[in-house]
């Protein structure tokens, strides 16, 4: 590698956004038609991929901690670092990626000096705050967007946008093997089987799995023969077994995307946590049932705040209608998240109808098209103006 590469500046804030930073680097070598170099911040994936991280992942992880008030003298130092680093080497194009309170800071330190910026993932302007918009267009010379509906509130503000799509659809949730699975957990091929999905945050899993704990006592005495899976991360291993020992049925736990998507496509039905795993539930059609609690007093300002009806992405993405079931905040009871689970269980009406339209929303979030990584790596080369192949991504 030459140091006349052109240079390309990517700032991961989390473990996802270093896996988006991943797939996107390996599409950028993949469409570039010369050699490229790559730096800026990023963790295992990307770096993997060729990157070269000023700062281990970690330090910006903590910044999206509730308690950042004592970190805030060395999160600005980072962000003058990191800014001091980009106007000094002069990359072709910086992507930044999730992570807004860190990385709008850098780029309102970088922009001006004829150095493009590019950022990954719009903030959810068309749910709350509306008038960020104008402060993404500020800083920044284009978005790229996951959700199809967001490009026109930004393009409203002056600055191009782009719908890529949505990266869950190259995660691989759809290509389970539910046989697989059942042979060898011992689940009998005609055993009903419930996927279930606390959360991977400590927080989410103490606040969602007594109701859960609850649900399934109500589950199980209604539903004969019934087996439970509970895919899970190793940082919560510890904490789900330990709430689990007490469960009339005592769930297979699983770790890792492999034997989740396995689990995915064996299960006749799942209850999750809000949140990206529902597009994965989604892309693997499996009908489920969300739960959505938070405290008390975040509850308070999201509803003072937030201007959309429903938390799932597909139902969302669907034109804000309930095609999911939500068990949300004081109605997240284990009689009412039962109730809601047991109707998809014994409708395979309503099982075939949820999975038909999350394949719709799934298909709207770009799936069957080019994939997302692939069409941010060509607005990023255009943009850089660095050659690349040309014809479909």
């Amino acid at each position: 590698m030459t140091d006349d590469a052109p240079l390309i500046y990517l700032l991961a804030g989390e473990v996802s956004g270093d896996n988006l930073g991943g797939r996107i680097m390996q599409a950028l070598k993949r469409r570039a038609t010369v050699p490229l170099r790559f730096a800026g911040v990023g963790g295992d994936r990307m770096v993997g991929e060729g990157l070269s991280s000023l700062v281990p992942l970690s330090e910006l992880s903590i910044m999206g901690m509730a308690e950042i008030v004592p970190h805030i003298p060395r999160m600005y130092r980072l962000i003058w670092r990191l800014a001091a680093d980009i106007r000094a080497r002069k990359p072709a194009v910086v992507l930044t990626i999730d992570n807004t309170a860190f990385n709008f800071g850098v780029a309102n330190r970088v922009r001006g000096h004829g150095i493009p910026l590019v950022h990954l993932n719009a903030p959810k302007v068309w749910a709350y705050r509306p008038g960020r918009v104008h402060r993404v267009a500020r800083y920044y010379d284009h978005l790229l967007c996951l959700l199809p509906f967001e490009p026109p509130y930004f393009h409203k503000a002056g600055l191009p946008a782009s719908f890529i799509g949505h990266p869950v659809v190259e995660s691989g949730a759809d290509r389970g093997d539910g046989a697989r699975f059942r042979q060898a957990h011992g689940v009998a091929p005609d055993a009903p089987l419930l996927c279930m999905l606390p959360g991977s945050r400590r927080g989410e899993v103490t606040r969602l799995m007594p109701d859960f704990s609850g649900a399934v006592r109500l589950i199980a005495a209604a539903t004969p023969g019934l087996r439970i899976v509970l895919p899970t991360v190793r940082a919560m291993e510890p904490l789900v077994r330990q709430a689990v020992a007490d469960w009339p049925l005592q769930p297979i736990v699983v770790l890792g995307d492999g034997e989740k998507y396995d689990a995915f496509d064996a299960s006749d039905a799942a209850l999750a946590a809000s949140g990206t795993v529902s597009l994965e539930l989604n892309l693997a059609r499996v009908p489920m049932v969300i739960a959505y609690r938070v405290s008390a007093s975040s509850a308070a300002i999201v509803r003072a705040l937030v201007r959309v009806k429903h938390v799932t992405l597909a139902n969302l993405v669907l034109g804000d209608r309930s095609v999911i079931p939500e068990v949300m905040q004081e109605d997240c009871t284990p009689e009412r998240l039962s109730e809601a689970v047991l109707g998809l269980l014994r409708s395979p009406e309503a099982r075939a109808d949820q999975a038909r339209q999350g394949s719709e929303a799934m298909r709207l979030l770009g799936h069957g098209g080019p994939p997302p990584s692939l069409r941010a790596a060509d607005i990023l080369l255009d943009i850089a103006g660095i050659p690349r192949l040309r014809g479909p991504a």
